[in-house]
């Protein structure tokens, strides 16, 4: 089986709170990725609560995003229209439930590779794409930076550069 995730395809990183023109601009290619993907997607949703700013990370990033129940935290309509499992929430950056569940769906039916794409890139996607790295190390992990953005071109380009060192694959699809 192969595996797509789908990272953080959020209102509020598209077009809300924290919203980029490069974020607008994936959400083609990454329905497009979607609807050719043979396999199993999954999606993660960034989620915070209403004490966000009391948070270490609101402490570090003090913009209100992504909190449960708001338009914000939705994954955008085109996305969520093709999503056919229920998001997995995640509080900070990289899910560990998310590596949890990528091993036991291996030990029970055995993945054969897993793509990511979302946003950011140097924030949620490297943090998830290391964790599933750590949980399934003979598993190719694969990111496509064409269904990707940074917080800056920049910062997502150095995010793809290291990713390639971890061994995870960069491929532009």
């Amino acid at each position: 089986m192969n595996v797509l995730v789908v990272v953080d395809m959020q209102n509020d990183f598209i077009d809300g709170a924290l919203g980029t023109a490069e974020a607008k601009k994936i959400v083609p290619q990454v329905v497009e990725k979607i609807r050719r993907f043979d396999g199993r997607v999954f999606a993660t949703r960034d989620t915070h609560s209403e004490d966000y700013l009391d948070t270490l990370e609101g402490k570090n990033l003090p913009v209100k995003h992504c909190i449960r129940g708001t338009k914000g935290w939705e994954i955008c309509p085109e996305i969520g229209a093709l999503l056919t499992e229920e998001p997995v929430d995640k509080v900070t950056f990289g899910s560990v439930a998310l590596g949890e569940r990528m091993k036991a769906y291996h030990e029970e039916e055995g993945i054969e590779s897993v793509t990511l794409v979302g946003l950011c890139t140097d924030i949620c996607v490297i943090s998830n794409a290391m964790i599933i790295k750590a949980n399934l190390p003979e598993v190719p992990v694969v990111v496509d930076a064409a269904c990707c953005a940074g917080v800056t071109e920049e910062s997502h380009r150095q995010a793809l550069a290291a990713m390639k060192v971890c061994q995870i694959a960069v491929v532009n699809e």
